[in-house]
């Protein structure tokens, strides 16, 4: 996502990196070594990542498809409303009985809805608009996409480890939900993770994923006190899993060359009661990033590291 938008202001000045963020410290060489790797083969999406093996199954590819290219508008925009999109049966499986909130960044039909978007919401801290449009590569490949087409993949493959996973929008709805809504469909899930998908929109030459992290805040109706040392842990776990699998390097233009970010400005976070983080998977307006954010193999391996990563925090 760019930082221009309603959940997205240029961060706070970079902070000298507290002691947990070392426990990230370690999966920095093999990061960097995986980003040396990709760079030398020309950055394809296709092949290995740089250390470890995966846990979580691949989905076929016929499970994964993107979404159409269309997006469809009712004739009346319904009234937004806390409901996370349908999820299928949950399987039997290690992670049965656990709930997992899948958050993709932005709707397609958002750009048709400015003045839905743009209206203000409460954040806790101040207000902010609803929601934005999001970025895209200088192609034309949006970021909302993207992180649909991740999402599916997400979901895929939780499901087969045996989770209820609910999408808090699914393309299936004109525009939104707006970021406190957003926020309000994992608490009401009572979601047990929470991770909101997104793609970054900086200069290039900026390189790399970061995860965001919520910080204390307590303001209004906003309190994530109980929820930024779980949120902190899947986050690391999280960031570890994306490394391994994808072979991405944590982003060289935010987070300290850890990948961990952490914000108080974010609706998103600041309005959750649950466990949750946000992943910028990239850097669409980076070329050699919109590479790997635009090919299919490389959105599963973005899916897999992610889904690991939640498979390690909710099994400890």
């Amino acid at each position: 996502m760019s930082y221009v938008g309603p959940d997205f202001e240029p961060p706070q000045p970079r902070r000298r990196r507290g002691p947990l963020t070392v426990a990230l410290a370690a999966l920095v060489p093999g990061a960097l070594l995986g980003w040396l790797v990709y760079e030398t083969v020309g950055g394809s999406g296709g092949g290995d990542g740089a250390s470890g093996r995966a846990t979580v199954r691949s989905s076929s590819p016929a499970a994964s498809s993107a979404p159409s290219d269309d997006a469809k508008e009712p004739s009346a925009s319904p009234k937004p409303t806390a409901t996370a999109s349908a999820s299928a049966p949950a399987a039997s499986g290690p992670l049965k009985g656990k709930v997992v909130v899948i958050d993709p960044g932005h709707n397609p039909g958002n750009f048709q809805h400015a003045s839905e978007i743009n209206r203000k919401v409460d954040i806790g801290t101040n207000s902010k608009e609803c929601d934005t449009t999001g970025t895209s590569t200088n192609d034309g490949y949006t970021e909302a996409k993207f992180t649909l087409d991740v999402a599916h993949r997400m979901r895929t493959l939780l499901q087969e480890q045996g989770a209820t996973v609910k999408l808090t929008q699914d393309g299936d709805r004109p525009f939104g939900p707006c970021v406190d809504e957003r926020a309000r469909i994992g608490n009401q899930a009572k979601a047990d993770a929470v991770v909101s998908i997104h793609a970054d929109g900086s200069g290039a030459g900026n390189r790399g994923f970061h995860v965001i992290l919520p910080g204390a805040v307590h303001a209004g109706a906003a309190d994530t006190r109980a929820i930024v040392g779980p949120s902190r842990d899947l986050g690391e776990r999280v960031a570890g899993r994306f490394v391994a699998v994808t072979g991405s390097a944590p982003s060289n233009y935010i987070g300290d060359g850890g990948g961990l970010v952490t914000r108080k400005d974010l609706g998103g976070l600041n309005l959750s009661t649950v466990p949750k983080v946000f992943i910028e998977c990239g850097n669409m307006r980076d070329s050699k990033d919109a590479a790997l954010l635009t090919s299919g193999a490389w959105r599963q391996k973005a899916a897999q590291g992610i889904s690991e990563g939640i498979v390690s925090f909710l099994r400890g």
